[in-house]
């Protein structure tokens, strides 16, 4: 599926902290906290994208905001920790969020989740042994020195570790920054995972799929036939839509997709109902039901600058010469983030992982079994069963 096909797609990847601002709070509040976080955060990224195909990564965003709290005083930290709703520089956050990160990866289950952040720093900058030795071991996290008066050279710099975290997808970047900038902040997420039950490659054929501006075209369409977790709902406007739950192998990880019911209701509709309750009504819903599954095949990338995204979130310091406050990082006073560049992607095949060959032409025989058939424009979001 063509990156520059007019078809909507968005993901997110959730995950879960332990403290809100110093404050001991419930298990399932801090799961709603960190839900609220990367819903909100994919609204306004899809707002100030205004892209068809979208994929972003609020637990890499998260670390990219965890790093910057290490260095952040002031009204500028204050900003950072509304906008996460957790102070970094609790141990209890430090050793849950540890734990949260080590865990997302399972490569005994065939399970890549590459998170990663880099803050790219100007040689004349002089850090603070605490800060560079913080930065260096959280979260697959690391500091880069970069000559900034140099644009070309660190915008190539840059541009390798970006590559180097997301497998061997390349999107180009623009520039980073310009000749003043200090400091660059890059996050990045890639996943990769096998289905617990995969589609059969001699089922996918080309099937039409219709577009947000109503064109059809023809798309690589996986199918199969599984009991999965599937409900009906209806919004308050009495919007039907499907959500059906597709796990990957080891069931620690699964795929949520979110479909319309009918072709004339539109896909931001349903999505402005999200929040972290319904998705954890979805998710004590779902009921096991034999299906005839069928989900295009496809890739994204999405590569994007936050610093806007970010400022209708609250964080407007951090971006200000003159109001940023990153005492903690280096005594400096004009050190600001210039950029905050984020790259996610992610990859949908018959297995799971990266697959080639040539689609089979096939006929699909008659069935009286239910339908999910994302025909059309839909979300889907991973989920991890422990953390929500």
């Amino acid at each position: 599926l063509a990156f520059m096909l007019p078809i909507f797609f968005s993901a997110f990847i959730l995950s879960a902290c332990c403290l809100t601002k110093g404050n001991c709070i419930s298990y399932d509040e801090l799961k709603e906290l960190k839900t609220e976080f990367a819903i909100n955060l994919y609204r306004h990224v899809s707002e100030a994208e205004n892209r068809t195909n979208l994929v972003v990564s609020p637990a890499s965003v998260a670390i990219s905001l965890e790093l910057l709290q290490f260095g952040a005083q002031g009204d500028t930290l204050t900003e950072l920790q509304d906008v996460l709703g957790y102070n970094i520089h609790d141990q209890s956050v430090q050793d849950f969020l540890h734990t949260v990160y080590e865990g997302v990866t399972d490569p005994s289950q065939g399970t890549v989740v590459q998170l990663a952040c880099s803050f790219f720093v100007d040689t004349d900058v002089q850090l603070l042994p605490q800060f560079a030795a913080r930065a260096a071991h959280w979260a697959n996290s690391s500091l880069q020195q970069a000559n900034f008066t140099d644009l070309n050279r660190t915008t190539a710099q840059i541009q390798e570790w970006i590559t180097s975290n997301t497998a061997d997808g390349d999107m180009p970047l623009e520039s980073a920054g310009s000749s003043l900038s200090q400091a660059a902040l890059v996050s990045t997420m890639y996943f990769r995972s096998v289905w617990q039950k995969k589609f059969s490659f001699m089922d996918t054929q080309m099937l039409p799929f219709t577009t947000s501006e109503g064109s059809t075209v023809k798309v690589p369409t996986m199918h199969h036939t599984a009991e999965v977790n599937y409900g009906q709902f209806q919004t308050a406007a009495l919007e039907a839509f499907s959500v059906v739950e597709l796990p990957y192998l080891g069931e620690k990880l699964s795929m949520f997709l979110v479909l319309p019911s009918h072709k004339r209701t539109p896909l931001p509709q349903i999505e402005s109902h999200l929040s972290a309750k319904t998705i954890t009504l979805w998710a004590n819903s779902l009921k096991r039901t034999k299906m005839d599954i069928f989900l295009p095949r496809f890739s994204i990338q999405s590569l994007f600058d936050l610093k806007t995204v970010f400022s209708t979130l609250g964080i407007r310091d951090a971006f200000d010469p003159i109001a940023a406050n990153f005492k903690g990082i280096s005594e400096q006073d004009s050190l600001y983030i210039s950029e905050a560049i984020h790259k996610a992607e992610i990859e949908i095949t018959e297995d799971g992982t990266k697959a080639s060959g040539a689609t089979a032409m096939v006929l699909l025989k008659r069935s009286r079994t239910p339908i999910f058939k994302a025909d059309r424009p839909f979300t889907f979001f991973l989920r991890e069963a422990n953390t929500g």
